[in-house]
């Protein structure tokens, strides 16, 4: 599998994070790469810097979105953000570099959520809240 640096999809996380509102998602720790070889049915993926890895690399929390080439970027323009906002709501609030699931305390997050954010975000004028 190769993966390569994707500032086309860090772009786009910045403008969905600063559209929505989404003030806990620091994009300055978000890395994006696209890959391609995977045999993974998804379209894109998170990955989080566990608490384990922030200690003993003394870092910060980071997240790597990895978008999948082969499935990504065949979609429409609208599906692929729609992807990228589905991405975004595993980031948990406190931005600790865990991911939340797809059910869970905060909600769900689904294809009627993602639908939502991304109505607000072309609508521009509502404020989405944090994710």
């Amino acid at each position: 599998m190769d993966w390569m640096a994707a500032p086309d999809i860090s772009e786009q996380i910045d403008e969905i994070v600063r559209r929505l509102g989404f003030v806990n998602v620091d994009c300055s720790r978000i890395v994006c790469f696209r890959s391609r070889g995977s045999v993974s049915r998804a379209q894109a993926r998170i990955w989080g810097l566990s608490r384990v890895w922030q200690q003993a690399l003394r870092v910060p929390a980071y997240y790597v979105i990895e978008v999948l080439s082969e499935r990504f970027d065949k979609l429409s323009p609208e599906e692929r953000t729609k992807v990228l906002i589905h991405e975004l709501l595993h980031i948990p609030k406190n931005f600790s570099g865990s991911l939340l699931p797809h059910r869970g305390r905060t909600g769900r997050i689904d294809s009627r959520r993602v639908e939502r954010l991304y109505r607000r975000m072309l609508g521009g004028s509502e404020r989405a809240g944090t994710s």
